[in-house]
């Protein structure tokens, strides 16, 4: 369906799926995210971070937080701008892609980037604790790592889906990926620079940014398939 090489006119079943499924999840994404903000908005306190508050309380040590600390990391601006453009460069010189896919890849992480950004201004919600060590400065609404690596993470995963490789692989490499996600954005609570709204809020920003470019590239090249053929 990527390939460059590909003619079929129609769309496929796993490019329908794709639009489909990720409608459904903006739709979801976006009442999660616009009910998290109002209350955000309104300074009101959430029950649901006070108990993770508890739980990370309880699991506090040393150890934990050296080996969240290595995870946050996998989800910093530099690790997923470097990561980012090595994939670029990959997509547009060494695998065989659309290039289209390079450049909605780069689409889809400079806007992330700067809704997250325009996000946190409007919102104006300190953070627990201020952390330079973890990059814990700035506002906390939306948690930057968790859009970041949602977004990036979540592309990867679109690309694996599309792949020729055999089902097995795919669900393997995809749940390490999905994991990857979650342990980045988890990882922000347990440092104690976000508060696990923050983190939900950025899930659900990420998802439905990533769903929103995925399906208007989808879309991108069922349109160039079909002028190939015309």
């Amino acid at each position: 369906m990527l390939f460059s090489g590909t003619r079929t006119s129609d769309l496929s079943k796993t490019s329908i799926f794709i639009i489909v499924f990720g409608l459904l999840i903006l739709g979801g994404g976006a009442y999660g995210f616009t009910e998290i903000g109002d209350e955000v908005l309104e300074q009101e306190k959430f029950a649901v971070d006070a108990a993770a508050v508890d739980i990370v309380g309880n699991a506090d040590g040393t150890w934990i937080d050296t080996a969240m600390g290595w995870v946050t990391e996998a989800g910093s601006v530099t690790v997923i701008t470097i990561l980012s453009v090595i994939m670029i460069i990959s997509l547009l010189f060494f695998i065989p892609y659309s290039k289209w896919v390079a450049v909605y890849l780069a689409v889809s992480m400079i806007g992330i980037s700067l809704l997250t950004s325009g996000l946190k201004s409007l919102f104006g919600r300190d953070r627990p604790e201020l952390l330079e060590q973890y990059d814990g400065t700035g506002y906390s609404f939306p948690s930057g790592h968790t859009t970041g690596s949602t977004v990036f993470y979540g592309f990867m995963i679109y690309l694996i889906v599309v792949s020729p490789l055999s089902k097995p692989v795919k669900w393997l490499v995809n749940i390490l990926l999905f994991l990857m996600i979650l342990a980045v954005s988890l990882s922000r609570v347990f440092l104690n620079v976000h508060y696990l709204t923050d983190i939900l809020g950025g899930l659900a920003l990420g998802f439905s940014w990533l769903l929103v470019c995925i399906a208007a590239l989808e879309i991108m090249l069922w349109r160039g398939r079909r002028k190939k053929i015309t």
